[in-house]
C-alpha cells in the first residue's frame, strides 16, 4: 500500500527537520544563556492552564531588571505539579536591555522546547529508518530465495484477511496455499506478501510457485508477479 510507502519518506523527512530544529534551538539557547544578564526573581504566581481532562501551572515571576525596571512575566512552561512554589526566589536571565524577554534559569524553561521537538523527530526518524530497514531486508530475501530456493507447487487454499495488520481502517488480503513434502510426508502451509486488494479474481490457477529454503522452511516467498499490479 502506498500509505505504507509514503510515510516511511514523511517519517524520514519530517523527523530529519524535527532534529534540526532542535540542534537549532538548542544553539539560539546556547547564545542567549552565554549573553543573558541575570537578575533574581520571586515567584509571586501559579497561573493555572486547563485543558479538557487536566489543569497545569504556570510560574509567573517578577524581578528588579538592571535599569530598574520591574519586571513580570509568565513562564513559557506550566507543569503539574507546579515545578515552583509562590514565594520561592529564582535566577531570571535576560538579553541586556530586553528584560520583557525574560527566562527562568531552569532546565525545561530553557531547554524543554530543543528537547521535545528532538524527542518527537527522534521517533519519527526512528519510525522511518525502521520502515526503510524493513522493506529493504524483506527485498533482500526475496531475491535470495528467487536465486537459491528450492522451487515447489504448492497448492491453493484461500485468500483471506489479515487482521493483524490494519492501515487506515482497511486490512490487507494474503494468499493461503499448502505443499506436501513428499520426503518426509509433512504439509507445509505458505502465505504470501500482503496484497492492498483483492486477488481471487484473478487466482485462476489452482497451484502457486514457492521458493523454500529446504534447510529452513519457514523461510520461503510466495511467486505472485503473475497477478496484476495495483494502481496508485
Amino acid at each position: 500500500m502506498k500509505a505504507i510507502g509514503i510515510f516511511k519518506w514523511v517519517g524520514l523527512l519530517a523527523g530529519g527537520a524535527m532534529l534540526g530544529g532542535a540542534l537549532l534551538l538548542g544553539q539560539h539557547t546556547r547564545a542567549f544563556v552565554a549573553r543573558a544578564q541575570h537578575a533574581s526573581g520571586e515567584v509571586v504566581e501559579l497561573v493555572p492552564h486547563r485543558s479538557s481532562d487536566s489543569t497545569t501551572y504556570a510560574p509567573a515571576v517578577r524581578f528588579v531588571a538592571a535599569d530598574g525596571q520591574t519586571i513580570r512575566f509568565v513562564a513559557s512552561f506550566s507543569s503539574s505539579p507546579p515545578a515552583f512554589a509562590v514565594g520561592e526566589r529564582v535566577d531570571v536571565l535576560y538579553p541586556a536591555g530586553q528584560p520583557d524577554q525574560a527566562k527562568i534559569n531552569a532546565f525545561f524553561s530553557l531547554w524543554g522546547g530543543a528537547v521535545i521537538l528532538g524527542g518527537i523527530g527522534a521517533v519519527f526518524l526512528a519510525v522511518g529508518l525502521a520502515l526503510q530497514l524493513a522493506a529493504r531486508l524483506a527485498r533482500r530475501r526475496e531475491q535470495d530465495l528467487l536465486l537459491h530456493g528450492t522451487p515447489v507447487m504448492a497448492d491453493f487454499q484461500s485468500v483471506d484477511r489479515n487482521t493483524r495488520l490494519e492501515v487506515n481502517g482497511r486490512h490487507p488480503y494474503r494468499v493461503t496455499a499448502q505443499w506436501r513434502n513428499p520426503a518426509t510426508g509433512k504439509v507445509h502451509v505458505f502465505q504470501s506478501r500482503n496484497l492492498w486488494y483483492d486477488p481471487t479474481p484473478y487466482l485462476e490457477r489452482r497451484q502457486l510457485t514457492v521458493y523454500l529454503d529446504t534447510a529452513n522452511p519457514k523461510r520461503y516467498h510466495m511467486d505472485t508477479s503473475f497477478l496484476p499490479q495495483q494502481a496508485g
